[in-house]
């Protein structure tokens, strides 16, 4: 494991999904100044993570065919661009637009970043754990950020949300030798770049593709309640329990916490468990976590079962992404576009339609049907089968004949 390189990275996945959680802690605010209803707040949801996840594969094709480290410093670049834009512009269809390009950024950053990452933590679960839970910290950091920010100064300060990723910027500028001597080699079990197929054929890798359809049916199915939730968490505060916007940003912030501390551990118990433990028990978990999310009658158990919804939601994250690569071991960029992106594409699809039910019954309507849906994915995961791939950590010269596997160890 490339602790130095991994950490670095695991920084820039702070600051790209910070600006990734910034859209939905604007969301209250364009609701209070610029009195947008419910089904126009969930089509701005829609612009960053549908759109996002819907342009993500294609960067994971990209980046297998091709090295291209540049995506990463750019992807975060324009995520606040776009963030930043959005709170300059008072038109919602310019609003919409500069949200989608901030989608496009988080989305350009994603398949290049996880594939380094992968490369510099091995067959680790915790490794990518670590990788993981930068995104969840950058996600928990903007609502506090965005209320600091627009609620202090309005949305005329927000070209003060583009500062972490200049910061960022500048430190790639520096580090980016070190990253492109160092992101992409043998000592990883998954080979990554342009030379990935020809490492996978020679070690006798084969891609899997139904069991990966089945886990971006069971990531899609989980993207919905993942969206939702982090879009309308806060306004159900707001709004039905009658508490203030930093109230909302508080419950936001808990869940969104809390998803950090559920991706850590997530990678303890893949480790130590297997990381099938760590998927089945994480929807297990996050089931009834939901229902009282739904139920919540008073503020605090609202904030409880957020927090605990938040662990168990992100507690299969890490495992999800190297299952991923392990069932399409040839096509790593692939994988991690597909699974974070186009089965992401479900939640932000399915926003709008959620605003409409909102505008139509409440709130608590919306979280019931979340639960609703929630059952399927919940019962897939329980199905997903593992694979392995055995690779020695240290590269050594491969057997001449299977009967003489046996010699290396």
């Amino acid at each position: 494991m490339k602790k130095g390189q991994l950490g670095f990275l695991a920084g820039t996945h702070m600051v790209n999904d910070l600006y990734q959680g910034a859209i939905p802690a604007m969301l209250p605010f364009l609701m209070s100044q610029r009195h947008y209803s419910y089904a126009a707040v969930s089509g701005l949801a829609f612009a960053a993570s549908g759109v996002s996840s819907l342009f993500q594969p294609l960067f994971g094709v990209l980046s297998d065919r091709k090295t291209r480290s540049w995506l990463v410093p750019t992807g975060f670049c324009t995520a606040a661009l776009g963030v930043m834009a959005a709170g300059l512009s008072g038109n919602y269809l310019v609003t919409w637009l500069c949200v989608a390009l901030a989608g496009i950024g988080i989305a350009a950053y994603h398949p290049p970043a996880t594939s380094q990452a992968r490369a510099a933590g091995g067959s680790s679960q915790k490794a990518m754990s670590i990788f993981s839970v930068g995104g969840t910290i950058g996600g928990a950091l903007a609502p506090t950020l965005v209320t600091l920010v627009i609620g202090g100064v309005g949305f005329a300060g927000s070209y003060l949300l583009a500062i972490p990723a200049l910061v960022t910027a500048l430190l790639w500028g520096l580090k980016g030798s070190w990253m492109r001597a160092r992101g992409h080699t043998p000592a990883a079990p998954l080979v990554t770049g342009a030379s990935g197929k020809a490492g996978s054929a020679a070690n006798g890798r084969t891609d899997d593709w139904r069991s990966f359809a089945r886990l971006v049916a069971v990531v899609a199915g989980w993207s919905i309640p993942y969206v939702t939730v982090t879009a309308m968490v806060s306004l159900h505060a707001q709004r039905d329990l009658g508490q203030s916007a930093a109230a909302g940003a508080v419950v936001l912030s808990t869940y969104t916490a809390c998803g950090a501390v559920g991706t850590l551990l997530g990678g303890w118990v893949g480790d130590r468990y297997g990381r099938m433990t760590s998927v089945r028990v994480g929807y297990l978990v996050a089931l009834p976590a939901l229902l009282g999310i739904a139920w919540a009658p008073a503020f605090p158990v609202l904030v409880l079962c957020a927090g605990v919804f938040g662990v168990a939601l992100f507690l299969p994250f890490a495992a999800q992404v190297t299952l991923a690569q392990d069932y399409l071991p040839n096509r790593p960029g692939t994988a991690s576009g597909l699974t974070l992106g186009l089965a992401m594409a479900a939640g932000g699809l399915c926003s709008p339609a959620f605003g409409w039910l909102a505008d139509a019954n409440g709130l608590p309507a919306v979280f019931y049907a979340l639960l609703a849906v929630f059952v399927v994915p919940v019962v897939m995961a329980l199905r997903l089968p593992e694979r392995t791939l055995n690779v020695p950590d240290v590269p050594a010269t491969p057997p001449a004949e299977p009967a003489r596997t046996h010699e290396v160890q």
